[in-house]
């Protein structure tokens, strides 16, 4: 962390590259007398009993991670927010932050309150954590939030459901103090905030631009990376951050996300250009308004560029893939005030024999691994790291001790089915005998797929993968190089030990036709000439097939200069 404190102010953010949105950097954390006083206040007046969600959305209010949001949104800024995603003034933010505590006690607390009033925000074990002073009270529409936030109301997506378990009739509004932040756990030693990043990017580091990365559920994989250094190419610095706070019930567990990460980061990119810390940010599945919110979250950070990948923040089959891209059209660059780069579904080509994306590579399915988090959790839970090509053996050995659920089921299957995860990684499997293999007769029904067909997978993929594009270079240069001291020498050998072998083969037949007879006394004993004949021309085209060894004599034509070297300058 950041020893000094930097003192932000208009001026201040003049100088930098990047500006919060909003043009002012909340500060809502009570120190020193204010604190005192807060905290002897907050024993006199009425309580309000908050979760860890609640204390950490305080939390990122009052460090200015969501400015230019100073509290809970009154009514008139809700309403704004929830239904265009822009505040009364028409400045842009997706997911409106509102607070409708729920509990029979809370609620008899809130009956008694009154616009005017200071409420304590207490956590489960009675300490204070935030003072709100009311402005607003209003009532709180859970089926109206769900809609407009996520395009559905079904209690099958988390984020609706989080509201009708976390939220009750009533929402309460107004500006807040921070007087305690919530215990980080295991990330304690790794906190940051926006202080502190603006400090490190642009008076420390003297950044000119730093490109920010929000991940999810998964230990990082080959599209992540294929994603963060493309951007790394054009920008100075790279902000990681995973999010640690998870409404989903089957993921990797955090710490080992978190180490996954490291152990990627250490190996493979610049350590100086490289910042990685958690972000407590509640996962809110909100598909498109949750890229959104990200953008804007990573410009309060002070990042100038943001990374939107195919269905972000996404569950299920609630958003299309590409939503979490096209929302962005609906603000302009000036007002979102970073940017935004898009990158289409990245997958492995082994023909290709790199990361690549439908943009970019020319070749089929045969050919194509795709990347899936939710895929390589499957992998992990199967007993496998997943492949290289998908994602880096230091993340996978990591993760897989983090994957959550462990293992399979009674019945020896997983979260998704077998079948559903080979279509969705391994469509290849599908048409072809193999990775880059010959197209099967019949295609095969992923429903009649199990674990055993997985296996399978994995040991084509190890033994197979990485043979397609060193084998074909290896065809190419067989054919072409002059110097032949890299072409094995066995393999010149049994080249011409072929053809040696093949024109004895035809010595033999030719001998056989001259004494051939025209006609046969037993057809399938003894062949007659016109039988031998054909046996005689197919041995023939054989020899041609075989082709030649290519040896350094034989290559000597193919090098011949137009003057002396000592000509050439």
């Amino acid at each position: 962390m950041v020893e000094q404190a930097l003192v932000l102010d208009q001026e201040k953010f003049a100088t930098y590259p990047q500006q919060p949105h909003g043009g002012k950097l909340v500060d809502r954390v009570a120190t020193g007398e204010v604190r005192k006083q807060g905290l002897q206040r907050a024993q006199t007046v009425p309580k309000i009993m908050v979760d860890l969600e609640a204390a950490i959305t305080l939390e990122l209010i009052a460090t200015g991670v969501l400015s230019p949001n100073e509290g809970f949104m009154n009514e008139q800024e809700y309403l704004s927010c929830l239904e265009t995603g822009r505040m009364t003034n028409g400045l842009p933010w997706p997911v409106p932050l509102s607070f409708a505590p729920i509990g029979e006690r809370n609620s008899q607390v809130v009956k008694s309150l009154s616009v005017g009033d200071e409420v304590a925000l207490i956590d489960e074990d009675h300490k204070p954590i935030a003072l709100l002073h009311l402005d607003d009270i209003f009532s709180y529409d859970r089926a109206h939030r769900a809609k407009h936030i996520f395009g559905t109301t079904d209690r099958k997506h988390p984020g609706v459901d989080a509201i009708y378990r976390r939220m009750g009739d009533t929402a309460l509004a107004g500006k807040i103090t921070l007087l305690n932040r919530p215990d980080w756990g295991p990330f304690e030693g790794m906190r940051m905030e926006p202080k502190e990043t603006w400090q490190l990017f642009y008076e420390e580091q003297k950044y000119t631009s730093v490109a920010g990365f929000v991940t999810g559920a998964n230990p990082m994989h080959r599209g992540h990376e294929y994603m963060q250094k493309n951007l790394l190419e054009e920008v100075d610095a790279l902000l990681l951050l995973p999010l640690v706070e998870m409404a989903k019930r089957e993921y990797t567990r955090h710490e080992f996300r978190m180490l996954a990460y490291r152990s990627v980061l250490d190996e493979y990119y610049p350590s100086d250009r490289t910042i990685m810390f958690p972000l407590r940010v509640t996962y809110v599945f909100a598909g498109p308004r949750e890229a959104v919110l990200h953008a804007l979250i990573l410009k309060n950070l002070g990042c100038t560029h943001k990374i939107v990948g195919r269905d972000y923040a996404g569950v299920g089959d609630y958003y299309e893939l590409y939503e979490s891209q096209s929302i962005f059209d609906e603000f302009t660059p000036e007002e979102l005030g970073i940017d935004i780069r898009f990158f289409n579904e990245v997958f492995y080509c082994v023909r290709c024999a790199q990361p690549t994306t439908l943009k970019t590579c020319a070749h089929d399915d045969s050919t194509r691994i795709y990347i899936s988090g939710s895929g390589i959790r499957e992998l992990l839970r199967h007993g496998f790291i997943p492949p290289e090509e998908i994602a880096r053996p230091e993340s996978g050995r990591i993760g897989i001790q983090g994957v959550q659920p462990k293992g399979l089921n009674d019945d020896g299957e997983s979260v998704k089915p077998a079948g559903k995860l080979i279509q969705t990684m391994f469509p290849y499997y599908l048409t072809h005998k193999g990775i880059g293999g010959r197209r099967r007769e019949q295609p095969l029904n992923p429903d009649d797929l199990t674990k055993d067909d997985i296996e399978a997978i994995m040991l084509d993929i190890h033994e197979n993968a990485g043979l397609i594009y060193k084998q074909t270079a290896e065809e190419y240069a067989r054919t072409a190089d002059i110097n032949r001291v890299r072409q094995p020498a066995w393999v010149e050998k049994a080249h011409a030990d072929v053809l040696k072998e093949q024109e004895l083969v035809i010595r033999t037949l030719e001998e056989k036709v001259a004494n051939a007879s025209s006609e046969a006394s037993d057809e399938f004993m003894y062949q007659d000439r016109e039988e031998a004949q054909n046996e005689l021309d197919i041995a023939k085209k054989i020899l041609t097939e075989a082709g030649e060894p290519i040896t350094q004599d034989k290559t000597a034509h193919r090098v011949w200069n137009i003057a002396p070297y000592d000509h050439y300058y």
